[in-house]
């Protein structure tokens, strides 16, 4: 009977990914392993800012592909935008932080 109740509460963990997991993205690879690779530093950085991670990730996607990135970095939002073609990542991280870039001029 013990292992019954044992078994019951392994069941009932909840599974946090730390892994990056691509929702939505029409980048090209190059471009998209590098915001994902930027996105994850700066978040596990400013683990506890999520506005400066978002600054972060804006700036240096502004220096790297031209400007005009936008940035949200948050948890239990939604969101509709306009973007420019091949230019939007959405992911999330850590279990549920989730991470929007796109470039909109």
């Amino acid at each position: 009977m013990a292992d019954e109740g044992e078994g019951g509460k392994e069941g009932e963990k909840k599974i946090l990914h730390v892994y990056p997991l691509v929702k939505h993205s029409d980048m090209n690879e190059e471009m998209r392993t590098e915001a994902i690779e930027l996105s994850i530093t700066a978040c596990e950085k400013y683990s506890s800012n999520y506005e400066q991670a978002a600054k972060i990730i804006k700036e240096t996607m502004d220096k790297k592909f031209g400007i005009y990135w936008h940035v949200v970095v948050g948890e239990g939002f939604g969101f509709e935008v306009s973007y420019e073609t091949e230019n939007i990542l959405y992911l999330f991280f850590a279990g549920n932080l989730a991470i929007v870039l796109w470039k909109c001029s």
